[in-house]
């Protein structure tokens, strides 16, 4: 058995155990304590803290994330770091109303219930808990899932919430060559077991929080926005929502009925699809409908950007166009939301 320590976090005076065989930040997760995180894979720098006190050493992480002259001041990212003594450590970021309010993570073996194609490549992949029968989580967050046949996992936003307990619904995107996306062609099928773990993130409404709401998504980035609005519903939550959802053409566009459905449940909701290449055919229905690229509607409809909560989710380069865009409009980096999961591969 590994040998196991004590961590103390500065400044929340937090305490938790954590074993050699492990990274802190899983440890974290294993006992509910929701410390700042994204990609888990030593590639972002959001899970960044300082060592004050004790033996910690990381492994496989990239230098932009954490730099040599960093890490001799005594930075490490939690995702990579294991702990040989008893450490103190600084948290660089955090939020402390969340911090101890984190659902632990749970392994569960689901069951395929149903595999729909929404557009040419975009998936529905909706999943029953078997054991345990349901699976916790926040609206807004991401699980692991394990792709059959093997020990490889990819990170999928989860796009219901928990009025649905017996069935959780994964939106993904079929990249040419991707093992998932070819296993969702011809693999996967109605009955199978997938072994899932989560959940994982911080793309979460904030309770007392009242400033307008903007969401940005693109692409499969619509699964956790769609589980934010369902949530927004489900509890009566009054903000303001703007959604703006980038596609090619309106063929790419999926879910806009349940999208008006959703805004009629809402004190003042307005949807828009941002179309970068055609127009045609037309959209139908009662859709607000914008050429150009995501962010330059966002940049064009929303001068007051700057005065309200941002919540991204969608393809790399939408996302980083869209925290560009956030700098130049000033909106304070505490108002801006986004998990820079990451996977091996693109699916």
């Amino acid at each position: 058995m590994a040998d196991k320590h004590r961590i103390n976090f500065e400044p929340v005076d937090i305490e938790m155990e954590v074993g050699e065989d492990e990274y802190i930040l899983d440890a974290a997760f294993r006992q509910g304590i929701h410390l700042m995180h994204g990609c888990r894979e030593g590639r972002c720098s959001a899970c960044k803290s300082f060592v004050l006190d004790g033996d910690i050493e990381m492994d496989n992480y990239s230098t932009f994330a954490c730099n040599e002259s960093e890490t001799e001041e005594g930075l490490v990212l939690l995702c990579r770091s294991t702990a040989y003594s008893d450490c103190t450590i600084e948290l660089l970021n955090f939020d402390e109303d969340e911090l101890l309010s984190g659902i632990p993570i749970q392994d569960v073996r689901t069951r395929v219930v149903a595999i729909e194609p929404l557009t040419k490549d975009i998936v529905s992949l909706r999943l029953q808990p078997a054991e345990p029968a349901v699976y916790e989580f926040k609206p807004g967050q991401y699980s692991e899932l394990t792709i059959p046949g093997t020990e490889e996992r990819r990170s999928f936003s989860m796009a219901t919430t928990q009025s649905t307990p017996d069935q959780v619904e994964f939106l993904i995107k079929k990249y040419p060559g991707g093992k998932f996306a070819t296993l969702l062609e011809d693999g996967i099928t109605v009955g199978d077991e997938i072994a899932l773990t989560g959940p994982y993130g911080s793309f979460t409404l904030k309770d007392g929080h009242v400033l307008p709401l903007v969401f940005i998504g693109g692409g499969a980035g619509m699964a956790p926005l769609l589980s934010l609005l369902r949530h927004m519903v489900e509890t009566g939550n009054t903000r303001r929502v703007h959604f703006y959802y980038g596609a090619r053409t309106p063929p790419d566009l999926f879910y806009l009925d349940e999208i008006l459905e959703l805004g009629k449940g809402l004190v003042d909701f307005t949807f828009v699809a941002c179309l970068s290449e055609s127009l045609h055919p037309p959209v139908q229905g009662a859709i607000t409908v914008e050429e150009g690229n995501v962010t330059d509607v966002v940049r064009r409809l929303e001068p007051a950007l700057g005065k309200s909560e941002v919540y991204l989710c969608g393809p790399p380069p939408m996302v980083d166009a869209a925290l560009e865009l956030l700098e130049e409009s000033n909106t304070p980096h505490d108002q801006i939301f986004y998990d820079k999961f990451t996977s091996p591969a693109f699916d």
